[in-house]
Parts: C-alpha cells; structure tokens; sequence
C-alpha cells in the first residue's frame, strides 16, 4: 500500500507551506533520508525529506502551490502501484487570499513530471524589498510557458528578474522585458531608463509566507510593545583602526573582520556588564536569560531574517565573525535550520553599510530590545581645544519599557560606549 507524504509542520508559527520545487519526479527511487522538495514556510526554505524507500508513484501538488499542514504531497510506494489523489482535508488558505480576497488561489491539481529547477538564492528592519533573483549558479528560474514566449520573441532570460515565486520568470515578466520594461532586457531598455514612460508594470503580487509572517509580527511589535529610543554616538576611530590593523595582519590566515563583527561582540559583552538587558516580557513576568544568544538582521529576497549567535558572551570576536558570515550565507541562501534563527535574547540590525546615518528598528519579539547601527561618518569633532576631523558613528536602542526602562537602556550603552571606543577589550 503507497504511503503517503503530506505538508509537515517545519516551524513552530507554520499553518502553510508553499511547495517551492521538486527535487525528484515521479517514477523516481527514492529512500529515506532522500530530499523530495524545498518547502517554503513562514520563515525560511526548508528540504521536505522521504521516510519511506520506493517509487515517486505522484506528485498531488504544483510547484508554487501553498498547502495546508497536513495535505498530501506525493505518494510513494512499490514501482507500478496505481494511486489516486487524496481528497483534501481543508481548503489551502493562500497568503494571496489573506492580503487580497480577489486574489486567485494556487491550484492543486497533479503536475506534470518537474522540470529541475535551481533554488532561489538578500537590508535590515526597515528596508524596501530587493528584486527576486531569477538566475542561480548560471541557471534560469522559469516557467515552461515563459520559457516558450521568451524564444518567440527573441529576449534572453538571463536579463529578465523573476516575479513569481522564489523569484521564478513568469509569462508577465517576459511581456514587460520584450516591451523594454525589464530590468536588464534588450537594447531598448537602455533607451527607457530615461523615457517617461512607466516606472514598471502594475501588477498584483501575491506576498511570500516569510513576508506575511514578518508583517503580521512587525504590526504585533509596534502596537503592542511600549516602544522607547535613545541614541549615542560613539567614535569609530578606534574601531576602524584596529579592524584595519587585524586584516593587516591577518590576511594570511583569511581573516576579514567587519565593522559589524565588532559590534556584536560589544552588543554580547554589554549584556555580561548590564545583564538585565537580556531579557523578556512575558505577561505578568520578566524572564532573564542566562545566555547572551545575539541575533542580527541579514535582508532576504522577500524580508529579513534573524540568524542566532548562541553563547556569544563566550564567543572570541574571530569566532563571532566566521559564525555571522556563516549563518549570513545560509540565510541568503534561505539554508538556516529552525534553531539557527529562533531563541535568540538580544537583536542587532545594522544599515551602516548602506550610507544610513540613523535608524529605530522595531524591537523583535521576544527580545525586549534592539540596536540599531548607523555608518561611520567623517565628521569635525572637539578633541580638548581643538576641532579635528573624526569617525562617528551613532546607535539607536529601542527598547520595551515594560521590561527594561530608560535607565537600564542608558546604562546598557554606556557599557556598549566604553567596549567599543576601547575595542582591545573585546580581543580579551
């Protein structure tokens, strides 16, 4: 008898996953452990491994298509067995459908055998979305009906960016680039950048499941936690310095250090000095963590992302620095496992290396606070009775004043003031 493969639940928060890509087709010999498809939930895609050994017997789902915890996916079993399509056991609710009742759902119907399709391959809290990439490891994402009209009319889609899902070509995109519209299309799109002609197609894009999560919980955070802010503005010069010093130094051994590596060894290191930072709101308690587990904010095709530093109070700055790359490119590549992004205690977002002087970042739950890192900018400063030129660099805490008040917020920066202007202490 087949055995059937139906959407597991793969985050704690998931209620849908949408079956981004199959990874084996039917008739296939699959056996337990074999990745069958990326799933897309509302956090991260994830692989949807086999727990059974057999034939791919069918696939119930399309590519693309959001499936409710629970349904059935595939069915596998002994090669030639006859299987038909389960009946559902409740409607697929499309996040379309949430953000726009005229949206139409996904279908469900049985797809043809899937042609192999390489997976998508990012700035922090507040940042416009950036365009989805449609070309991966020189592959192209696209659909076979946007494939056929890109041959008819003659545009590469290699130039074409992909608006479906996981930033998948459609026949959409293929009409705007072969109408000069497209980002990187023919000759002619060179002429219409600076036409006054439209800034691009107006169309109706169903948002992903990471992008409903995050806005669902960044409307949670701002309306229901008592938000505060204090700024500082610290000199970089030492940071700088020293940064420049170490790659110098270190180059041999590939060592990269950033500005932001420093950053989140001071953010961890101020925890140890103000602990009661660290903490969360939890009703009608305040739980205090033990650990510094530090997040930061790393922008994805469709949202942000917050990987985990664990323990990184007991964490050297060259390892917090190969960890955050690390996790950084898996987040990129939407690799992260569910405990590398959740249980984080403290959260860092910086938009400095993108010319951004200030920001206030909206705190992430459960965190009762967040530092918001600016550029560091050439500016005059007054060194005793002199105006000299200097590095500074301003951060913002937003903090929850349920739990952590003006004060403690104040304390926690001057901690983060005196590691950071004295970076040498973070080398201890």
């Amino acid at each position: 008898m087949a055995n059937i493969v139906e959407m597991p639940k793969l985050s704690d928060t998931m209620t849908v996953g949408t079956l981004v890509r199959w990874l084996k087709r039917e008739g296939d010999q699959v056996k337990t452990g074999d990745v069958l498809a990326e799933v897309e939930t509302d956090k991260a895609t994830m692989e949807l491994e086999s727990f059974f050994d057999g034939a791919l017997l069918a696939v119930f789902v399309r590519e693309g298509s959001q499936v409710a915890i629970g349904e059935a996916l595939c069915a596998i079993g002994s090669p030639g067995e006859k299987v038909a399509a389960p009946a559902p056991k409740a409607p697929a609710q499309t996040a379309a459908a949430t953000a726009s009742p005229q949206a139409p759902a996904q279908p469900r119907a049985a797809p043809p055998p899937p042609a192999a399709a390489p997976s998508p391959a990012p700035p922090p809290m507040q940042s416009a979305p950036m365009p989805a990439q449609a070309t991966v490891a020189g592959r192209v994402r696209i659909s076979p009906l946007a494939r056929k009209l890109a041959a008819e009319k003659g545009v590469d889609p290699a130039g074409i960016a992909g608006s479906g899902p996981g930033g998948r070509i459609v026949r959409a995109d293929v009409v705007a680039a072969s109408a000069g519209r497209g980002i990187r299309g023919a000759a002619a799109a060179g002429a219409a950048l600076f036409s006054k002609g439209l800034l691009q197609e107006d169309r109706l894009v169903p948002v992903s499941n990471v992008r409903a999560t995050i806005a669902r919980r960044l409307v949670e955070a701002k309306t229901q936690i008592p938000h505060y802010y204090l700024d500082i503005e610290i000199d970089a010069g030492p940071i700088l310095e020293l940064r420049e010093q170490l790659n110098a130094a270190l180059e041999q051994e590939g060592v990269k250090l950033s500005v932001n590596d420093f950053v989140l060894k001071g953010a961890a290191e101020a925890l140890r000095r103000v602990p009661a930072v660290n903490c969360s709101w939890e009703g009608g308690a305040i739980r205090y963590h033990s650990a510094a587990h530090v997040a930061f904010a790393v922008a994805i095709d469709d949202g942000l992302i917050t990987p985990v530093i664990r323990d990184a109070h007991l964490k050297t700055l060259f390892a917090i620095s190969s960890e955050a790359k690390a996790l950084g490119k898996k987040a990129k590549d939407k690799k992260l496992a569910l405990e590398e992004f959740t249980g984080g205690t403290f959260c860092v977002t910086n938009l400095g290396m993108m010319g951004i002087d200030r920001f206030c970042a909206i705190i992430n739950p459960p965190n009762a606070a967040i530092l918001a890192v600016g550029t560091a900018t050439r500016k005059p400063v007054v060194r005793g009775d002199a105006i000299v030129v200097g590095q500074r660099m301003t951060l913002t805490l937003s903090g929850d004043h349920r739990a952590v008040d003006g004060a403690l917020g104040a304390a926690y920066l001057a901690a983060l003031r005196n590691l950071l202007e004295q970076p040498a202490l973070l080398l201890i």
